[in-house]
């Protein structure tokens, strides 16, 4: 019997179907589609990343841009990672209408930085400093304060005597620690506040749990995700054939070749019916009649 093994966490977290529901109610109110007399629907970068679910928004009339100076009237669509402060003022002065799908677990990241930076702590954010939530958070951070993203730059920085430690929400649970660790080996103060959401942390112990037992494991999402690409490569540390795609289509039968077990995980932007996709690529590769389909308990 051949057998698909989903980790039941896969897909859409708290703040992405938030975003997402959002977008959807927004485009409804305004008629959706392309009316040439409606008022314009704008996302400040991409709502989340996810190519497939942002062309679909696309379709019902969200239109991504990169700058705030691309959006003449209209609303505005807050993208689920936020936006820097700097964006968020220049926002304010325009007349558009505001509407804010920032997950609430990066809006608690921006207020921590913000906290320890006003009570004079060095603030560490532990993250890849160019994706858009890090880049968020370190912009409430007050100026003249030292930021630091990289553990090498924090453990060979002196003179600090207050450190504080936030997190990206997708980051994990070792990566932080690394950052706390450096700290408290050398600097006196050191304030840490968890802001890896629960999510995060349940899926990626649950993609490491089917990993395991699983002959392959696809990890699905979308290629700029940070968080799809941390499945990957927290599923690789525990089993030899893993596979990140964004789609089912790239899902090529030498893949699935000698496998009588695969594991299936997904980012937290990777919407229901992708996976769905996945699953029945896998039954038309397989083309087997007794095809077991379960959820990781």
């Amino acid at each position: 019997m051949k057998r698909i093994l989903i980790a039941r966490s896969a897909g859409f977290c708290f703040g992405v179907k938030r975003a997402i529901s959002i977008a959807n109610e927004t485009a409804g109110k305004a008629g959706g589609g392309a009316d040439p007399n409606r008022l314009p629907i704008h996302s400040l970068g991409p709502l989340i990343h996810n190519p497939q679910a942002v062309e679909e928004l696309e379709k019902k009339g969200v239109h991504v841009v990169e700058s705030v100076d691309d959006i003449p009237c209209g609303k505005v669509i807050v993208r689920s990672h936020g936006i820097t402060r700097r964006d968020a003022e220049a926002l304010a002065g325009r007349e558009v209408q505001i509407i804010d799908a920032t997950c609430p677990f990066v809006k608690k990241a921006q207020e921590y930085a913000r906290l320890l930076s006003r009570e004079g702590y060095a603030v560490a954010v532990v993250g890849d400093a160019n994706h858009p939530e890090v880049k968020s958070i370190i912009s409430y951070i007050e100026k003249g304060v030292p930021v630091f993203t990289s553990l090498a730059d924090f453990r060979e920085a002196a003179g600090i005597r207050k450190a504080g430690i936030v997190a990206q929400t997708t980051q994990s649970f070792e990566n932080l620690m690394a950052f706390v660790s450096a700290a408290m080996k050398r600097i006196p103060e050191v304030r840490v506040y968890n802001t890896i959401c629960n999510a995060t942390v349940l899926r990626q112990k649950e993609s490491t749990a089917v990993a395991r037992q699983t002959d392959a494991m696809i990890v699905l999402g979308g290629y700029n995700s940070a968080n799809t690409r941390r499945l990957a490569e927290i599923c690789r540390e525990h089993n030899g054939r893993v596979h990140h795609i964004e789609t089912a289509r790239e899902l090529s039968p030498e893949t699935l070749a000698g496998v009588s077990c695969v594991g299936v995980t997904a980012g937290a932007s990777t919407p229901a019916w992708i996976i769905d996709e996945l699953v029945e690529r896998i039954r038309s590769i397989w083309r087997e009649e007794n095809i077991q389909v379960s959820y990781y308990q």
